[in-house]
């Protein structure tokens, strides 16, 4: 998915962005509007069924970018969750599955110990993925979410417990909303491109004052405070030059149509890049 940014070759739908369009009518959106990839959630596909989403997404041309999500290794059945995922990735086609690696344990103040438990859980998913051909990718989120959603809270987080494993077993996704706070995410950025470890790129504006539920608090690219064309030079600086992805959770983005909502997003990622 090489190109420049002035076209939609690298443009990728997150359909978490059009949430409440149906499977059939984000692959047909996709098609009309020029977008070549696209980026699919498992509760999403599950409600199609993994082998049509495949057969739907083959047929109407598109590159699966990523899968959402694998991780939240505090639960009782995460291996099991996260053996599947890497199944229903590989059968989707898609090369990378982002994690969320959970916050942490119920009644526990230990961070440290759940970051251990992190790359623990990771190692143990690698020759899986790898034998799948599937990627996995370490997403740091904002450190709001580090209690209950992911105790990985930087992209040096993130990169210290990629290091030990094979860059082409794990890499990290990156995240404008959660990550463009960090006044070290330039330099761990460099450090990524260095070690071949972008495997997803995200943009997603911040936006103020914040909705009730910070969760849902992500905007259309333009309609926020992230310098976003700052993100992608430095990205593209590394050599990364792989799908972007659009990735918004917005009740009044939801609340559109979806048609409506992805000429914004591409209308925002041609202005802005």
């Amino acid at each position: 998915m090489e190109g420049t940014v002035s076209d939609l070759s690298r443009f990728s739908l997150n359909q978490a962005t059009t949430k409440r369009w149906s499977m059939e009518d984000t692959v047909a959106g996709c098609v009309a509007a020029g977008v070549p990839g696209i980026g699919l959630w498992r509760d999403q596909v599950a409600e199609l069924g993994v082998e049509r989403t495949a057969a739907l997404v083959r047929s109407a041309g598109l590159d699966v970018t990523t899968l959402c999500r694998g991780g939240f290794f505090t639960a009782d059945d995460w291996l099991d969750d996260n053996l599947r995922a890497i199944e229903e990735a590989a059968t989707l086609g898609a090369p990378v599955l982002v994690l969320v690696s959970g916050g942490l344990p119920v009644g526990s103040r230990d961070i440290d110990g759940a970051r251990r438990r992190v790359a623990d859980a990771i190692a143990e998913l690698v020759p899986h993925a790898q034998a799948a051909g599937v990627r996995l990718a370490i997403e740091p989120l904002h450190p709001m979410f580090a209690s209950d959603r992911c105790v990985i809270a930087t992209l040096g987080n993130a990169l210290d417990i990629a290091e030990p494993f094979p860059a082409d077993a794990v890499g990290v996704a990156i995240d404008t909303y959660h990550v463009w706070w960090d006044d070290q995410v330039w330099a761990q950025l460099a450090r990524a491109g260095a070690a071949g470890r972008i495997a997803c790129f995200q943009l997603a504006d911040w936006i103020t004052p914040l909705p009730e539920g910070v969760l849902l608090g992500r905007g259309l690219p333009g309609t926020g405070c992230v310098e976003l064309r700052r993100f992608r030079e430095a990205v593209d600086a590394t050599g990364y030059r792989g799908p972007i992805e659009v990735e918004v959770f917005h009740e009044g983005v939801w609340s559109r149509p979806g048609a409506e909502v992805l000429d914004e997003a591409i209308r925002g990622y041609l202005e802005l890049f």
